[in-house]
């Protein structure tokens, strides 16, 4: 099969090859999926580049896909062959993830496709979408909430205004990073959005929520905007962090227990059995309606792989970069 792989840490286009491997073979409880399209996500380059240590002497990289499944191991139904699934946590405590023709991994993380979703969507769900919708589903969820989501026009921001309005939130706010963004969070049902590089984000956003500020914030980067937080929570707000872009950050502790502020912090990769299970079955249930947006930001060959992972580090593209592998 074809792949894509690295055997040491670095710059993209240093380490990431290109070439022949061979075909794996599904084990017990493993389905064998025929990629269509391997999903590009932060964590992928954030891990080539070294922020995690490297499991084994070479990596396949990535963690979302989409595909069918062309084989199954003892103790699969031999039923779910053709299948069209997409995968979670594909390179996530292993060596070999979607970057490559095919992928065997454990049945559960090759969850049915609804024949109206494209691979190329699918392989946005696994990160992105997952992620986005326990956000908005945790700690009681956004029902009757107002919410800020940070970074509405990026992968996750994406899809966390269509989670948060599909969910009954009361109203969404988005911050952007220029009026281009700011038209792609609104398409995706945004009610108001603030440009963080030519306003005051805590002052527009109390402005625009009659100076109570907002139930929930989905914060894509916790160390950059933690000092932001009582500026723009409402009393006993809940700020929702799901990345960050440094090892450390600091809270303001003081305005934060005035303001009874909480804080709650989850990686998708690591949900629990439940959680996993609520929100594969609410995304199912959105997809089969058509209720969703897919932003499709550019789609590249597998043999582009490293000009893939450039794209998604300069972090400008609006919407997620995919691999075709087909």
């Amino acid at each position: 099969m074809k792949a894509v792989w690295y055997e040491r840490t670095g710059p993209a286009r240093e380490v990431l090859v290109f070439g022949d491997m061979p075909t794996p073979i599904p084990g017990p409880g493993e389905v064998l999926v025929r990629l269509a399209a391997s999903g590009v996500n932060p964590s992928d380059w954030k891990a080539r580049g070294g922020s995690r240590p490297m499991l084994a002497p070479r990596i396949i990289p990535h963690s979302d896909g989409a595909g069918v499944i062309e084989a199954v191991g003892l103790g699969v139904e031999p039923s779910r062959i053709g299948q069209r699934v997409w995968v979670w946590n594909g390179q996530w405590k292993r060596a070999h993830g979607t970057a490559a023709q095919c992928i065997a991994i454990p049945e559960a993380q090759a969850v049915p496709l609804p024949a109206g979703t494209s691979f190329e969507a699918g392989a946005c769900l696994g990160i992105p979408a997952l992620t986005a919708l326990r956000a908005c589903l945790t700690d009681g969820g956004v029902a009757g909430q107002s919410v800020l989501v940070a970074g509405g026009a990026g992968a996750v921001g994406h899809y966390a205004i269509q989670f948060a309005r599909l969910l009954g939130a009361r109203s969404i706010i988005a911050t952007v990073s220029s009026p281009q963004k700011a038209a792609h969070a609104m398409a995706a049902g945004a009610d108001a959005c603030v440009d963080y590089r030519r306003e005051d984000a805590g002052a527009r956003v109390r402005e625009l929520t009659d100076g109570r500020g907002v139930d929930r914030v989905i914060e894509v980067d916790i160390a950059a905007n933690a000092k932001l937080l009582p500026q723009v929570l409402a009393q006993d707000g809940l700020c929702v962090a799901y990345g960050s872009g440094a090892a450390e950050f600091t809270l303001p502790f003081f305005p934060m227990i005035l303001g009874g502020i909480g804080l709650r912090c989850f990686i998708v990769y690591e949900l629990s059995a439940a959680a996993r299970a609520e929100c594969e079955g609410l995304l199912t249930r959105f997809l089969a309606e058509g209720r969703l947006q897919h932003a499709i930001a550019g789609t590249l060959p597998l043999a582009e792989c490293a000009a893939a992972h450039e794209i998604v580090q300069a972090g400008d593209a609006m919407g997620n970069i995919v691999l075709s592998v087909s």
